[in-house]
C-alpha cells in the first residue's frame, strides 16, 4: 500500500493524530515561552541566580527523551499516561533554547540605549518592556524556533505513553515492520517540523528588519497562538466523555494491538459506551501501571507473564495454579481477571527452517549442542524476566558465541530470517513464523509457564458498567491459537490494518453464533 493510499484510507484518523501532535507541540511551546522568557530575563539581569537555572536546563537536555518519560511515569500528579506527562517532557526540552536566546538577546542590547532610557527617567520595568525586550525579540524568536522544531520531533515519542500524535503511526509501523505505516507518521512529522521552522524563520528575519515590520509579525504570532488555544478547547470538548468512556490499552506488538482492537470493538458493539483506544503503550510494566492507575480500564495480559514478571512469583507450570494465584493477586489490587480468551501465547524458541532440517532440530535440547557457534537475539523484556533468558540458559545449559543481541520484538523475526542471528525467542502465535519459514522448537523440559491470554479490567469499571463485563465474557474461549496466528499474519505479512482484521474476526464470530448483546447502561 502506497503512502498516499494509506493516508487516504485513514484520513479521519490521520487528521486527528496530526491535530493531537500540533496541540502537544503548541501547548508545550507556549508554556515554555511563558516560563523561559522570564527566567531568561532573570538570568541576564542576575547572573548569580541565573547560572544554576541555565545549568539545570542543560542537564535536562542530556537525558534521553525515552528515559525522561520513564522517570516521570511513576510520579504522582505529573506522571501517568497521556498528554499531561508528554507536555511536561516537551516543556522541559524546550526551556533551554528559549532561556539561552533570551539571555543572549537581553545582554546583546546596546548599553548606550539603556543608559539613554535611564537618563530619560525610565524605570527598570519600562526599560525592559520598551527597550530591551523589543530589541531582544529576534533572538527570542530564534530560540522559540529551535524549541518548536525539537518539540515536533520529541512529540513522536509521546505516543509510547498514550499521548497520541503522529508517533502512533511510527510505533505501529515498527510493531508491524511496515515501512508505509512508519512513513505515515515520519513524513508528516518532518513536514510539520519544516513548516514550523520556515514560518518562525520568516518571523525572525522580519523582526531583524525594519521596526515597522514587527507589528504584523506579532499579530500573526498572536493569531497562531489563539488558533492553537481554540483547537485545544475544541479537542477537549469533542473528546470529553466524562467518566463514562472506556479506555482500552495494549502493549507494543502486533498481537496486542489486534487484541486491543478486538476488545474495543466488542465493547462498542455490545454497549452504548464510547471507547478510547490507548494502544501500543509499551511493555508489560507500562500497561500494568496504566490499568492500576486508571489511565486505562482494560487490556489483555498473559497469565505466565503476570505471575512471574508482574507479581514476581516463582515459575509454576500448572495452568490452574497460575490462574488461581494471579486472579487472587489482581483482586487484591482492585483488578479483575476475566475468563481466558481461548488461546495461549507462550514464548517460542525459533530457528530457521533450513537449520532445523540440516541439524535435525526438534527440541531446545537439540539446539543446545549447536549454540556455542550461534548468535542469539532476544527482546528487551525476555533478557530480564524471571521466565526469560537467564532461567532458560540455566535449564538447557545454553552457551552462545557472544552475548545475546537485544532488539525490539517487531524486528527479531526478520533478523533471524536474514541471518543476523541464529536463534530467537518470539511469540508462539506470531504470523511471521510461517511467513519467514521459521521452526518452533519444543520446550521439552517444560521450562516456560502457561501464558493464557486473559483480559484484565479495573473492578470499579466493571461494577459501574456491568455490561462491559458481559461484553468481554462473550469473547471467552472464542479465540483459538490458529485464529490468533491468522490475524497476526494478516497484519504482519499481508500488511492489513489491525482494526479491519479485528472487525472481520468479530463478524465471523457473529455468523457462527451471536455475541451476546447487552442493553446500554442507564447510569
Amino acid at each position: 500500500m502506497s503512502l498516499l493510499r494509506f493516508l487516504g484510507a485513514h484520513r479521519a484518523e490521520f487528521l486527528a493524530l496530526l491535530l493531537q501532535h500540533v496541540l502537544l507541540v503548541g501547548a508545550s511551546t507556549a508554556a515554555a515561552i511563558a516560563i523561559g522568557v522570564p527566567v531568561g530575563v532573570l538570568a541576564a539581569r542576575r547572573p548569580r541566580l541565573g547560572a544554576p537555572i541555565v545549568w539545570l536546563a542543560n542537564v535536562v537536555q542530556t537525558i534521553p527523551s525515552l528515559a525522561m518519560f520513564g522517570f516521570l511515569l511513576p510520579l504522582p500528579l505529573v506522571g501517568g499516561l497521556g498528554a499531561r506527562v508528554a507536555i511536561l517532557v516537551l516543556i522541559l526540552y524546550a526551556l533551554l533554547p528559549i532561556v539561552r536566546t533570551t539571555v543572549a538577546g537581553i545582554r546583546g542590547v546596546d548599553g548606550a540605549l539603556v543608559e539613554a532610557g535611564t537618563a530619560l527617567g525610565m524605570t527598570p520595568s519600562q526599560l525592559l518592556r520598551q527597550v530591551e525586550l523589543p530589541l531582544a525579540l529576534p533572538s527570542i524568536v530564534a530560540g522559540i524556533r529551535v524549541a518548536a522544531v525539537i518539540g515536533v520531533g520529541t512529540a513522536t515519542i509521546a505516543a509510547a505513553v498514550g499521548a497520541g500524535g503522529l508517533g502512533e503511526y511510527i510505533f505501529r509501523g515498527l510493531s508491524m515492520v511496515d515501512p508505509t505505516v512508519i512513513l505515515a507518521g515520519a513524513v508528516p512529522a518532518a513536514a510539520l517540523a519544516l513548516a514550523v521552522d520556515g514560518g518562525l524563520l520568516l518571523a525572525e528575519r522580519s523582526l531583524r528588519g525594519r521596526r515597522r515590520s514587527r507589528r504584523p509579525v506579532l499579530v500573526a504570532l498572536s493569531g497562531i497562538a489563539l488558533a492553537l488555544l481554540a483547537a485545544s478547547a475544541w479537542s477537549a470538548a469533542s473528546s470529553g466523555h466524562g467518566g463514562d468512556v472506556i479506555r482500552v490499552g495494549s502493549k507494543n506488538f502486533t498481537e496486542q494491538i489486534v487484541l486491543g482492537e478486538l476488545i474495543a470493538q466488542q465493547i462498542e458493539r455490545a454497549t452504548a459506551l464510547p471507547v478510547e483506544r490507548r494502544l501500543n503503550l509499551g511493555g508489560t510494566f507500562i500497561a500494568d501501571r496504566a490499568v492500576r492507575s486508571g489511565d486505562i480500564d482494560v487490556y489483555v495480559e498473559y497469565t505466565g507473564t503476570a505471575d512471574t514478571a508482574i507479581f514476581k512469583n516463582a515459575v509454576e507450570t500448572d495452568p490452574a495454579v497460575v490462574m488461581a494465584r494471579v486472579r487472587q493477586q489482581y483482586a487484591a489490587a482492585g483488578l479483575t481477571l476475566l475468563p481466558p480468551l481461548g488461546f495461549e501465547n507462550t514464548f517460542a524458541i525459533l530457528v530457521r527452517g533450513d537449520d532445523a532440517r540440516r541439524f535435525g532440530l526438534e527440541t531446545i535440547d537439540d539446539a543446545a549442542a549447536h549454540t556455542a557457534q550461534w548468535q542469539a537475539g532476544f527482546g528487551y523484556e525476555f533478557l530480564q524476566r524471571a521466565d526469560g533468558f537467564p532461567g532458560l540458559a540455566r535449564a538447557y545449559a545454553l552457551r552462545f558465541a557472544a552475548a545475546p543481541r537485544a532488539m525490539d520484538l517487531s524486528l527479531i523475526y526478520r533478523a533471524l530470517a536474514e541471518r543476523q542471528v541464529d536463534l530467537i525467542a518470539g511469540d508462539a502465535t506470531s504470523g511471521l513464523i510461517a511467513a519467514y519459514g521459521l521452526v518452533m522448537l519444543k520446550d521439552d523440559r517444560r521450562y516456560f509457564p502457561p501464558y493464557d491470554a486473559v483480559p484484565i479490567a479495573r473492578s470499579a469499571t466493571l461494577l459501574r458498567h456491568p455490561e462491559v463485563r458481559s461484553a468481554l465474557e462473550a469473547l471467552a474461549g472464542r479465540i483459538t491459537m490458529d485464529d490468533m496466528r491468522r490475524m497476526n499474519r494478516a497484519v504482519d505479512a499481508e500488511r492489513r490494518d489491525p482494526a479491519a482484521v479485528a472487525h472481520e474476526f468479530l463478524g465471523g464470530l457473529e455468523r457462527k453464533g451471536p455475541l451476546e448483546h447487552v442493553p446500554p447502561s442507564k447510569g
